[in-house]
């Protein structure tokens, strides 16, 4: 008997992945942001003056992903790239007074659509999700070879406390 991928895990899992992207992206839009951008404006929120490269590893995308997205952000006044005056084959991208005022907004987007993904779940479930993705994501990491530090889930529980 031919394996029904339409009932697997990792098919429903691929497919709430698109929705949440494209929910996202409907409030994304509103704000003048792509899907993806506002992964570079947090990830440079949290540590301002970031290397092309230190982002790419950040966001787990390839590098000319990240140049593409920070020449768009650059070009609306989002962020500023910079060339190092020591090595001009280094840039850091920083972002600007426009692009951190974005910030809020950002969050308060990612904040509706968890609510909106997640209508309907008790808080027990809600967690019961979070732990299940946790794993599915460690094993595929790992099924890829790329190793998660031993205390992933401690650093992952802060993040589920913070919120």
């Amino acid at each position: 008997m031919p394996f029904d991928h339409s009932k697997s895990a990792t098919h429903r899992l691929a497919r709430a992945a698109k929705a949440q992207r494209a929910r996202a992206g409907a409030h994304l839009s509103s704000i003048g942001l792509y899907p993806g951008q506002e992964n570079v404006l947090k990830a440079l929120a949290d540590s301002d003056g970031k290397t092309m490269s230190a982002l790419a590893a950040e966001l787990g995308v390839q590098p000319p992903t990240v140049t593409k997205m920070v020449t768009r952000l650059a070009a609306n006044g989002f962020v500023l790239r910079q060339t190092s005056e020591v090595d001009g084959r280094l840039a850091r991208v920083s972002l600007t007074e426009t692009g951190r005022a974005l910030i809020g907004d950002i969050d308060k987007m990612w904040k509706r659509v968890e609510k909106e993904a997640l209508a309907g779940f008790d808080d027990k479930d809600r967690k019961r999700i979070r732990k299940f993705l946790k794993k599915m994501e460690k094993n595929l990491l790992a099924a890829n070879g790329i190793e998660t530090p031993d205390d992933i889930d401690d650093l992952l529980d802060v993040e589920e406390a913070a919120e």
